[in-house]
């Protein structure tokens, strides 16, 4: 029991007190903190007819459920051991001792009921106990299970024409009955029969419309029809020796009658191998916490004057799990994240990358523990909890790649900015050194390895700072001509603006990807979520046809032995049972399960007005979102046009200067040549030229 305490003794679970129901907060917190599945055995029966001892028994011990030899019952309200399991890892056995049945000195006899209809509730086994043989009297005794249908409801509401009673057989636990000191043999008609005979065969409803016949086959039928796995024991008396059957839990096992020690051998072994883990309906696990939680709602409704209802607790039961269930979702997603990420990553793509294996792994652990999630708020929740996450995430990739840039940068910038400094760059020629110092830093800086998504962006941040040097650089150096500068600074110009064209493509190309990487959590969650659906779908297919075949054996059973009437009762819901399968198997009772997420993946469900309403408006809202997605690349594509556009322009006016320029340099030098050719011609002529050619410079 690992993730819950070990109790070295039974802890009273609820309290039966000054005709009240009480359920004790120190054995609310023990079940709390068992988070494994519980396997939970009850027992019931009249008073003093040994409970405690099968259950000490079961538990191992000799001690433990108390047990008195006085005519007083010892055992009050309903005491619970949480034990490990001997047999099924990783499960915790709970068992629950209830107070005797039938006590007269009670002050509220109402209370055996309400004590019996929750051990019926709490339980995967409940063991019922008796004295004797099981005869009239002894069913007689068990009326409890017929105050049933009063005491307990399977849903908050149902169809006028539909008893709630026959939705019991889903969930009601499997019936043990316990016959202790059995003194006949097992025959009917000289013929040998088998325990589980011996039980059937008493459980046979007597003919006749006498009242009394009548009142006597009530608790028969509902036995038949409530629990449909049953299972009998007999026991020899442990001892015919009256001094040791006063305090048998001291007695050693070898003084024990041999029969009864195999018989309750056979007994615990049939529990520990037979007994299932606590299940709800649609084959919701129970743990211990959740034991608790639905124990708690249960009492709760008593208290207030209402009727336990299962389908109500199990909607608060949801309500608490699926938030445990978001929080633990979201608990696995940081973890993994922190675990597989090394900020600052190459690309946005690593991260989103690492980021959507970690939220298919939570969105699978959501989907394990939750459940009833029905109109999929909690899994909006999550996606919106991990949605922010993952911006966290972003945020802490863009700004380690930005405290890595800079630093980096600072690095290899150092010999360029001391270069500054000392007016390196301060004589003629000194643009072009300054040219090559810059252009090694940029060479440099883009060798280092796993800068991350903001390399650009801190170059060109760092770039741009270099702007009004550069141009102070140019404008000293004295090698150029104003020409040469102008066109040093277009350049530098042009440079800028291409670095910033790829900055803008980097930040468009990653804005598409962030948008994919939403799309595609979108669509995990859905996948998982049909996948969820299917199985709950086929879960609850299967709960129903168990329900049809058990339904279909009592009804045969009935017809046979002669009670026409009833039989017809039990075909009328066992055509309800038929169509209900039928519609699951069309997925008619499924909900529109998917509003407001998709837009509608499972096909055309049969909705009432209202629920038709909300679909239409999640259909026009999944439309919507891919035309503000259209819009949104539309004006990036618009704006990537418009600076493409300004680029292309500028390139044109920078090629026409350089045209320009290059026919001025071109008609200069026609002009130095004419000049020396009449030079020359002067020399051979024996003319002075020099005024005419100073005139014309």
């Amino acid at each position: 029991m690992a993730s819950g305490p070990i109790m070295t003794a039974p802890i009273c679970l609820i309290k039966n007190e000054e005709e009240e129901l009480v359920v004790n907060p120190n054995a609310l917190e023990i079940l709390d903190n068992i988070s494994q599945p519980v396997v939970v055995v009850g027992i019931a029966g009249m008073s003093r007819t040994g409970k405690s001892y099968l259950m000490n028994r079961l538990a191992g011990q000799n001690h433990g459920f108390h047990m008195n030899s006085t005519i007083r019952c010892e055992t009050k309200g309903i005491w619970m051991w949480c034990v490990p399991h001997s047999s099924k890892k990783n499960h915790i056995l709970v068992l629950l001792d209830t107070e005797g049945l039938g006590d007269v000195k009670k002050a509220n006899p109402k209370n055996d009921s309400w004590i019996f209809a929750l051990t019926v509730l709490l339980s995967s086994t409940l063991v019922y106990n008796s004295m004797g043989t099981i005869n009239h009297q002894a069913l007689e005794q068990l009326h409890y299970v017929t105050e049933l249908t009063q005491l307990i409801r399977a849903k908050s509401s149902t169809p006028d024409e539909v008893e709630d009673s026959i939705e019991f057989v889903s969930f009601f636990p499997d019936f043990v009955w316990i016959v202790r000191d059995f003194t006949l043999e097992l025959k009917i008609d000289e013929s040998s029969i088998t325990e589980d005979e011996y039980l059937e065969d008493a459980l046979k409803l007597i003919p006749g419309t006498n009242p009394k016949i009548q009142n006597s086959n009530m608790p028969r039928e509902c036995i038949r029809q409530f629990f449909p796995k049953r299972k009998c024991f007999i026991f020899d008396r442990p001892t015919n020796d009256k001094n040791l059957l006063v305090h048998i839990e001291n007695v050693p096992e070898d003084q024990l009658d041999s029969s009864f020690r195999e018989q309750s051998d056979k007994f615990c072994t049939y529990i520990f191998t037979h007994t299932k883990t606590k299940t709800l309906r649609e084959g919701i696990i129970v743990t211990g916490n959740r034991l608790g939680t639905l124990l708690k709602a249960y009492v709760d409704a008593i208290r207030t004057g209402e009727i336990p209802c299962l389908e109500n607790a199990v909607i608060a039961l949801a309500q608490r799990e699926n938030s445990k269930a978001v929080q633990k979702a979201a608990d696995h997603y940081s973890e993994q994240m922190a675990q597989r990420v090394r900020l600052p990553t190459d690309t946005l793509q690593e991260l989103l990358d690492v980021h959507a294996h970690c939220e298919r792994e939570a969105i699978a652990v959501f989907m394990e523990h939750s459940f009833k999630d029905d109109k999929q708020e909690f899994q909006k929740n999550l996606m919106d909890t991990i949605e922010k996450k993952k911006k966290d995430f972003l945020l802490q990739n863009e700004d380690s790649s930005v405290n890595y840039c800079q630093t980096k940068l600072k690095q290899l910038s150092e010999p360029l900015m001391k270069s500054i400094l000392r007016g390196t760059f301060c004589v003629p020629g000194g643009h072009s050194l300054y040219l090559e110092a810059k252009k090694k830093v940029e060479w440099d800086y883009n060798l280092v390895p796993r800068k991350g998504v903001k390399a650009n962006e801190v170059l060109q941040h760092f770039l741009q700072c270099q702007v009004p040097i550069e141009k102070s650089v140019l404008q000293g150096d004295k090698a150029l001509t104003c020409q040469e500068k102008e066109l040093a600074a277009e350049r530098a110009k042009k440079e800028a603006a291409e670095k910033q064209q790829v900055l803008l493509t980097q930040k468009h190309k990653e804005q598409l990807q962030k948008m994919e990487a939403q799309e595609r959590s979108f669509r995990e969650n859905i996948a998982q979520l049909k996948e969820k659906l299917e199985r709950e779908r086929e879960s609850l297919q299967r709960e129903k046809e168990k329900m049809l075949m058990h339904k279909l054996k009592v009804e045969e059973e009935l017809r046979n032995e002669g009670f026409e009437k009833k039989s017809e009762t039990l075909r009328t819901e066992i055509q309800l049972l038929k169509k209900e399968i039928e519609a699951i198997k069309d997925k008619h009772l499924l909900s529109p399960c998917l509003v407001d997420v998709t837009d509608g993946v499972f096909g055309e469900e049969i909705l009432d007005p209202t629920e038709r309403a909300k679909k239409e408006a999640a259909e026009k809202q999944q439309v919507l979102l891919p035309q503000k997605h259209k819009e949104q690349l539309q004006k990036m594509e618009a704006q990537e046009r418009s600076f493409s556009e300004g680029i292309a322009q500028l390139k044109e006016k920078l090629e026409r200067e350089r045209e320009s320029l290059q026919r001025e340099k071109e008609k200069m030098l026609m002009h130095k040549l004419k000049v020396r050719l009449h030079r020359a011609w002067a020399v051979l002529r024996g003319q002075c030229l020099v005024p005419e050619e100073g005139k014309s410079q």
